[in-house]
């Protein structure tokens, strides 16, 4: 298939090129970046040798247009004014967060402006997502801490297995996920030897949209009361999920067991072991463990993935394959680097 990618010069689209060079399916045809534009692709992921001396172009509607599938890795707003440019036919999976919710009013609230729509949520293991996937050309991948948490918790949601009205998440993230604008806070004399908590008090734009994906799949209300963490590392997502339940730890496991069983991606490890950020770097794979808390009554779930892999880019590609028909694991692999 002839692919556009978008954004190409960001994290994102650095993995999104990394993973399509080894894809087998996926022809990376046309490559832009709209600041970048004309710059080797090379002088900006000098790890990219397969892309040595092609440069990144400037982003045309008509070159999109030419494709069979498109990834958009654009900062946010940024889709939603091209989008009316392409054919109705084209096949588009959206990085960014513009066509993630179906509530205008959380729209207005969390990012403003106005809300461009909404397309197929893009997280096959939820109930029901991968069937819709499958069946359109429209896909909103979700946001990095959106999948670690929606994942770490849904089985339980799903089951009735937790108060899913009082769900508390405290999740740390590499630089990598605040994308590769230059900011202060975010160089290595500010980040190295500190942990910061930011948008502090519930106000993370991801918050309505795990609401939301849990909500429409287990037909149940759901709130959830989400603090993110900067971490010091360039890659990786490392999340708490608790909630009150009246049901064991031995009965959650097999609810858990039994909803990823079959998943590729997800794995939920034996007793004893723990989720590790450094274990799942470059891969599309999440590791959960849960344990429940007997003194407070509270389910504990830890969750880990790579931000650009599963929270970003590889989740992309997944959601690329469903839509043109092909193995949803086709270029993909849930084992990371490691140390």
């Amino acid at each position: 298939m002839r692919v556009g990618i978008l954004g190409a010069s960001g994290y994102a689209g650095g993995e999104l090129l990394r993973l399509i060079a080894n894809h087998g399916k996926f022809d990376p045809a046309y490559i832009a970046a709209g600041s970048s534009a004309g710059e080797e692709i090379s002088a900006i992921h000098s790890h990219l040798s397969t892309y040595f001396g092609r440069k990144f172009e400037k982003t045309s509607s008509k070159e999109l247009n030419s494709c069979d599938l498109v990834f958009m890795a654009l900062p946010h707003g940024e889709s939603a004014s091209l989008v009316s440019e392409l054919r109705s036919d084209l096949k588009i999976v959206d990085l960014g967060a513009d066509f993630r919710l179906s509530n205008p009013a959380q729209w207005e609230k969390y990012y403003g402006g106005a809300h461009a729509g909404t397309w197929t949520y893009g997280l096959p293991e939820l109930p029901g997502q991968r069937e819709k996937i499958s069946q359109t050309t429209r896909v909103a991948n979700p946001g990095c801490y959106a999948t670690a948490i929606a994942l770490a918790i849904a089985p339980a949601v799903t089951k009735g297995a937790i108060d899913s009205t009082d769900i508390v998440v405290v999740a740390a993230s590499g630089t990598t996920g605040a994308g590769r604008t230059n900011k202060v806070n975010l160089s290595a004399s500010e980040v190295m030897n500190s942990l910061a908590s930011y948008k502090f008090g519930g106000v993370h734009q991801h918050t309505p949209e795990i609401e939301e994906a849990l909500s429409e799949t287990s037909s149940k209300e759901v709130r959830i009361s989400f603090t993110p963490i900067l971490a010091p590392m360039p890659r990786g997502i490392l999340a708490t999920v608790t909630a009150k339940t009246s049901l064991d730890e031995s009965s959650i496991r097999e609810i858990y067991q039994e909803i990823y069983k079959d998943e590729k991606f997800v794995t939920l490890l034996a007793k004893g072991q723990l989720p590790e950020t450094s274990s799942l770097i470059g891969s599309n794979g999440i590791q959960i463990q849960l344990a429940v808390d007997t003194h407070t009554s509270r389910l504990v779930v830890s969750a880990a993935l790579d931000n650009l892999g599963k929270g970003a880019a590889g989740q992309a590609i997944q959601n690329a394959n469903l839509m043109a028909g092909f193995d949803e694991t086709l270029g993909l692999s849930s084992m990371g680097v490691g140390q």
